[in-house]
């Protein structure tokens, strides 16, 4: 194992009924607040009235960003900038999914930046104070209620990348799974998508001996195929939805990457398609992850897949390790087809000469994904091409 230093200090409230929790620890910030949020289904399920009824008990002035995009956009978090410095914000509140969290981590890390925060998702480190944020989840997915990480969208420049600051970790986050009960199955399952590829970008490492994180991984991997179904049969399962809650925050708050070196591989290749055709996140990185897991199968990966088919597929340990790897990649894409994920590009309506546009556009600040095994941009036209 790798050196590593490991800090994630946000105030978790787990569980049915924390929502008890907001006031409290909103007042340890102050009493004028940002309501961010998406769409609004949290009006449609109650929440947002409920957060309301909350503000008047308390006497919290307020404002709102309303309508973030599921891949939220530049032009976004400059209106939510704009609010804080007009009305003086002291604490950012997300409620919904990673986009809405993601759109306020990069607003609260660039009110006091005397720039276009485009800047600071290029180079986190002109990130140099932050306001507070605090969220209420709603969707099982990013993670990003527990980590250090935003995505945000370029759409002048059709450039999605991901930043990340100590500074954007929540102070404090409310997970109730019963907010995820209203969650249409198809969002579960693209969440589900989500939340493995987050494991799999960690576990798939080359001889780092981290035999515990590694069972680490796979236990929110199967923690993930076991209950994605179950949720999506039955949106009220309050057994279901907490597990693929936790399993989100617990995929990528640092807990996995501990004693590894991870760089990611197949997310950049998912933000280049949904920076130009707003794919939903979670049904790109679905598509991807099998053709990927296909095309970086050699000598030196062969052992890492055969693991991954032994201890989360149960596959016959017996068998050729080649075997089981690509059996192994094949489960894989037939569990996210189960969920009735589009699994081709061309299922996206990706038109095939934008392609190669993309791949050009994957590898942030230069020609090549560093992953565990380094994709030159032409490496990942192929892949999307395996995918159409």
């Amino acid at each position: 194992m790798k050196n590593f230093h490991y800090h994630m200090p946000v105030d978790l409230f787990f569980g049915e009924g924390q929502l008890a929790q907001l006031a409290p620890q909103m007042k340890r910030f102050g009493s004028r607040v940002l309501l961010v949020y998406g769409g609004g289904s949290i009006k449609r399920n109650g929440l947002y009235q409920k957060i309301m009824d909350i503000f008047a008990e308390e006497h919290i002035s307020h404002w709102e960003l309303a309508g973030v995009e599921p891949n939220p956009h530049l032009t976004t978090v400059v209106r939510g900038v704009e609010l804080c410095r007009e009305h003086n914000i002291e604490l950012i509140l997300a409620v919904g999914g990673g986009s809405s969290i993601d759109c306020a981590k990069v607003i609260a890390g660039s009110v006091h930046y005397n720039g276009n925060p485009w800047d600071i998702v290029l180079d986190s480190k002109l990130c140099t104070s932050a306001l507070p944020l605090g969220v209420v989840l709603t969707l099982s997915a990013t993670g990003s209620e527990m980590d250090p990480m935003a995505v945000i969208t370029n759409t002048d420049l059709n450039l999605k990348y991901g930043t990340g600051s100590p500074l954007f970790i929540p102070k404090f986050s409310i997970l109730d799974p019963t907010f995820t009960y209203t969650v249409p199955a198809s969002q579960t399952a693209a969440g589900t998508a989500d939340i493995m590829s987050h494991v799999f970008e960690s576990y798939f490492t080359l001889n780092d001996g981290a035999y515990l994180i590694n069972r680490l991984a796979e236990g929110i991997l199967q923690t993930c195929i076991h209950y994605a179904p179950i949720a999506m049969k039955e949106p009220d399962n309050y057994e279901a939805r907490a597990n693929l809650m936790w399993a989100s925050s617990q995929a990528i708050n640092g807990l996995l990457k501990n004693g590894k070196t991870t760089p990611w591989s197949v997310h950049a290749m998912e933000h280049a398609l949904s920076a130009y055709f707003d794919v939903t996140h979670g049904v790109g990185l679905a598509i991807l992850t099998p053709v990927w897991m296909e095309y970086i199968l050699n000598d030196d990966t062969v052992q890492m897949f055969a693991e991954y088919g032994w201890n989360v597929w149960h596959l016959d340990r017996t068998a050729d390790k080649w075997d089981i790897a690509r059996a192994a990649i094949a489960k894989t894409s037939e569990f996210f087809a189960s969920l009735d994920i589009p699994m081709t590009l061309r299922e996206l309506n990706i038109p095939e000469d934008m392609l190669e546009t993309m791949a050009k556009n994957a590898p942030k600040g230069g020609d090549t994904i560093h992953g565990v095994v380094p994709l030159h941009w032409t490496d990942v036209l192929e892949i999307y091409k395996k995918a159409y």
